[in-house]
């Protein structure tokens, strides 16, 4: 996967190749007179607010390595939440997230040259003395080789770069002597053994001090890996080889390109998200521009810039020429089958795409970049971040934000493309989100759900290495940065490289291995550098009248889908019939379910069944729109599943010295209030006596006019709720009692019931997990009194600090936010489907046999248990006639409520494995013609999609 998505590069000592003309890495070198240019929608930004905004970004870049340096160092990375550092093997697994984590203080190599950047140079040299003090190489844990290469590598290798070019200019690091080449050497070497496979694509995963295959390793038995992963090596590696002249680094990256392009699907062009790194088989058969594959694009045309082969860009370009034609479908982008790149294969988006308006102004394709770069702003102004996942009609498909910086960095080059002061009007937003939302007192949390305004007690490196560094350069003029950064490429991670390696140690033979299978329009490739004399001959709203379409594009419009262009020779075909208009009383839409090969059966017990066999449609074209019909009704099936689930609430702490800025995300309750339709409860919280809240309540004047707090266990919720309220509480959150629990790592938990009549509670209850609810004891055990907000979403933190005495910078930091309409928490719904053949039945229940399964369901009741008990539902369990529904659902010009997003599944008292699946998927029912296993292949994998 690819975690930092694409950082982008820059440069102006390239010398121009013909046919295709990268005059520099940035496009501000390209530029002529882009400062100039700007848009009648946004006045230019004076030079004194271009410097407080920056002055901004360098405050809160303080606030996030400070704490980091002074809670977590030498830790890996920084817990905001908790106050402490992040340490692998001591906290809960997140499973592959913690494959970046190798006991190296991963922050603080990621961050040294963002130091630099940010004209920290001081900070930058005592940076350096801890690096070289305290980090170890030789670690007994298992990393990622990408994010290693990445991050740490890279870290280490833009590090070095900058610490020459302070010693050059003769005031700081002067002691210097190559030392963090050293280092970075060191861990080349150590990554080497990755690559020992017969097809040169490195293992995913390598042990620092066992290497590959070895028992103590415990890695090495992996077949598969990424895309990005395999393909996004070339720069650091090559720059590790062009440092030291030890030529093997570039060798090996070569190598892995080189298989990844001989093994892309000849007739498309495009390459798949995973492949097998022993026989180069596609694994995973989408693809996009996304996670999985994003930094691949991006190392080609960067490795052209900077190591001068022209087989670099004929390839990026033919790979472009294939994304444009199958993928960009303005302004979406939408993943594809590499063998039948007309067909979808997902209905949403991931936030990682994000990073390519970035490139494709450094390809010079502004006007694709202008159109998905306003999409994603539009989504970002709905949800105050991009989420992990969004469909194509803008709802959340997972709610998750890690600050992710990709979208900063493509709003940076547009800026330097077009000069157009809207995009530092964006980055302005970017930074009053930042403040607003994500920052806690102990540095910036990554939000939970972007929904509630939740928090997760994470802060990922690439937040410090990228984000900072964008932002700052979106604001800083030329003058403000200590050296050129136009003589420097950007990596994925941001780490800065100098150009002028692309003619230091050159001794890697160039082997053209591209032009014999290439075959394009050249027209797509005249120019590749943006220029504002093409860009805006007489038109200075260009980029405005581009971007004017899409301003309510999330808000007002709906997709009705996507056409492809097969649809679109029908010549007078109506469209295809879409899951969500189909009434199954309707005779016509049932001729049209026979030609797609999809027959409708009733069953005895009443349910509903839809069968697909791909060999019964009357065309190809009617057995694609029937797997997308499938496809479509598994969807929607499984969002009706969950439409009677509540979505996470929020526990807010308002009180000195959080003031708003720790919002914990909390499991609802099944009784009492519904906190999405009532207003929020405020109130100091106390511990009720007895804790697990039982009994009746001895310490009644304690809890009187407060927020309960109780622990799980023993007794239903219900009772708890009883007890308490009847002691005078407000509310009440109940505390996990297993120890190390977190919403980080456990599905969403609600609480239901006692299989009773539950209107007599009148007060809200909530639920936190074991490590949500420690960081409000603990703050009890500091601060005394703590006071806290359930609700159902964060709330402003102006309306909630009005009359308060708080600090100038909580004020400074958090402007007071616009009446603007929030979004709605909506129910996550994460898609069912694993379409294993191209004959197939959807069932909503049972999984009868490999040969037969159906979409339909029983509503059955929760029993009453004995001991806390938690709503259950999965497709097997509560769910409502699917053709019942879909007869109701007309989509007449308005949107419908479907939203594809990622439900966690409830937890049970019984069963807590997170595992759990929402939904049954289909099994392969009958072999049929091998060019429909591809497509099948495809779809199979989108429920294991993760980013």
């Amino acid at each position: 996967m690819s975690e930092a998505g694409g950082g982008r590069g820059s440069g102006s000592s390239v010398p121009q190749r013909a046919p295709w003309s990268l005059v520099a890495a940035t496009a501000a070198l390209c530029l002529v007179s882009a400062t100039s240019v700007w848009t009648a929608g946004a006045a230019p930004m004076s030079r004194e607010e271009k410097q407080k905004l920056g002055n901004q970004v360098l405050e809160m870049f303080d606030h996030a390595y400070g704490n980091y340096m002074e809670h977590a160092y030498p830790a890996d990375e920084l817990m905001p939440l908790t106050c402490r550092g992040r340490v692998r093997g001591q906290e809960p697994s997140r499973g592959d997230v913690d494959d970046a984590l190798g006991k190296f203080s991963l922050t603080l190599i990621d961050s040294l040259d963002t130091l630099v950047v940010l004209n920290k140079t001081k900070e930058f040299e005592d940076a350096v003395r801890k690096v070289l003090r305290d980090v170890n190489l030789d670690n007994d844990v298992v990393v990622s080789v990408f994010e290693t290469n990445i991050r740490v590598l890279g870290g280490l290798l833009g590090g070095h770069s900058l610490a020459i070019m302070l010693k050059e200019k003769g005031e700081y690091m002067q002691w210097y002597n190559d030392e963090l080449l050293q280092m970075a050497k060191q861990l080349g070497y150590k990554l080497l053994p990755a690559f020992n496979t017969t097809s040169g694509l490195p293992y995913p995963r390598i042990n620092l001090k066992f290497g590959i295959r070895k028992p103590e390793a415990r890695t090495g038995t992996e077949t598969d890996t990424c895309t990005a992963c395999a393909g996004t090596l070339i720069l650091e590696f090559a720059a590790l080889s062009r440092f030291t002249g030890a030529t093997i680094f570039e060798e090996y990256a070569r190598k892995a390109l080189d298989f990844l392009w001989e093994k892309r699907q000849r007739s498309s062009n495009l390459v798949g998200v995973t492949i097998n790194i022993h026989t180069g088989d596609w694994v995973r058969k989408d693809s996009g521009v996304g996670a999985g594959i994003d930094s691949y694009y991006e190392y080609l045309l960067k490795a052209y810039v900077l190591l001068g082969d022209d087989s670099f860009l004929e390839r990026f370009n033919t790979h472009y020429d294939a994304i444009m034609r199958y993928i960009s479908q303005p302004p979406l982008l939408l993943d594809v089958h590499i063998h039948k790149p007309m067909l979808n294969a997902r209905t949403w988006m991931d936030a990682l795409l994000a990073f390519f308006p970035g490139l494709q102004v450094l390809k010079g394709d502004i006007r694709p970049a202008i159109e998905t770069h306003e999409m994603l702003y539009q989504v970002i102004k709905k949800h105050n971040f991009l989420p992990e996942a969004f469909t194509t009609d803008f709802r959340v498909h997972w709610a998750q934000h890690p600050l992710r910086p990709e979208f900063a960095e493509s709003t940076y080059f547009l800026y330097k493309a077009t000069g157009d002061p809207y995009y530092l009007e964006v980055g302005k937003t970017l930074i009053e989100n930042l403040n607003k939302y994500a920052r806690v007192p102990c540095g910036f949390a990554a939000m939970k759900d972007v929904r509630t305004g939740s928090h997760e007690d994470r802060m990922d490196s690439f937040f410090l290495a990228e984000m900072f560094k964008y932002l700052y350069l979106l604001f800083a003029d030329k003058e403000d940065i200590i050296f050129d950064i136009e003589d420097y490429i950007f990596t994925t991670e941001a780490h800065l490289l100098p150009l002028w390696l692309s003619t230091t140690n050159q001794r890697v033979s160039k082997k053209n291995t591209t032009s014999e299978y290439t075959e394009l329009d050249d027209s797509n490739f005249d120019w590749t550098c943006p220029n504002t004399q093409i860009l805006f001959p007489n038109d200075p709203l260009y980029a405005q009248s581009i971007r004017e379409p899409l301003k309510n594009v999330v808000d007002k419009s709906c997709p009705r889908g996507i056409i492809r262009v097969e649809e679109s020779l029908r010549s007078g075909a109506k469209p295809p019939l879409r899951a969500r208009d189909f009434m199954a009383t309707n005779p016509e839409h049932l001729e049209i379910l026979k030609k797609m090969g999809v027959s409708l059966i009733h069953l005895k017990d009443g349910r509903v069944q839809l069968v697909q066999h791909a060999i019964q449609a009357a065309s190809s074209i009617d057995a694609e729109d029937g797997l997308r019909f499938m496809q479509e009704m598994i969807e929607l099936s499984s969002q009706q599943q969950k439409e009677q689930q509540l979505p996470p609430r929020a526990v807010q702490i308002v009180s000195h010295p959080f003031f708003g800025r720790v919002v914990l995300t909390a499991g609802p309750a099944q009784f009492g209030p519904d906190l999405s339709k009532h207003k929020e409860t405020r109130g100091f919280v106390a511990s009720s006596k007895p804790y697990n809240g039982c009994s009746e309540l001895t310490n009644p004047e304690a809890v009187m006019g407060k927020i309960a707090l109780i622990q799980r266990g023993q007794c239903m919720f219900a009772e708890k709720a009883r007890n308490i309220q009847n002691a005078g509480a407000i509310g009440g959150i109940v505390i996990d009692d297993n120890e190390g629990s977190s919403s980080d790592t456990a599905p969403l938990f609600q609480m239901a019931g006692d299989g009773k009549d539950t209107d007599d509670i009148t007060i809200p209850m909530l639920f936190l997990f074991s490590k949500e609810g420690g960081i409000i004891l603990d703050a009890i055990r500091e601060y005394e009194e703590v006071e806290v907000l359930l609700s159902d979403k964060a709330k402003d933190r102006a309306a909630i600090l009005k009359g308060k005495m708080i600090p100038n910078y909580i004020i400074n930091s958090n402007p007071e936010m616009e009446n603007e309409e929030q979004p709605s928490s909506e129910n996550d719904s994460q898609s069912a489907e694993q379409i294993a053949s191209r004959s197939q039945e959807i069932d909503l229940v049972d999984q009868e046999s490999p040969e037969e399964s159906s979409v339909n369901s029983h509503p059955e009741a929760l029993s009453p248990v004995d001991t806390d008990s938690a709503a259950s539902v999965s497709s097997s369990e509560q769910d409502s006639n699917p053709m019942e529904n879909l007869e109701t659902t007309s989509l007449d010009g308005e949107c419908t409520d479907l939203d594809n997003q990622l439900q966690e599944q409830p937890e049970t008292e019984e069963d807590s494995n997170p595992n759990v699946s929402w939904g049954k998927k289909a099994q392969p029912i009958d072999s049929i013609l091998a060019d429909w296993n591809e497509d099948i292949e495809a779809f199979e994998m989108m429920d294991k999609d993760e980013l």
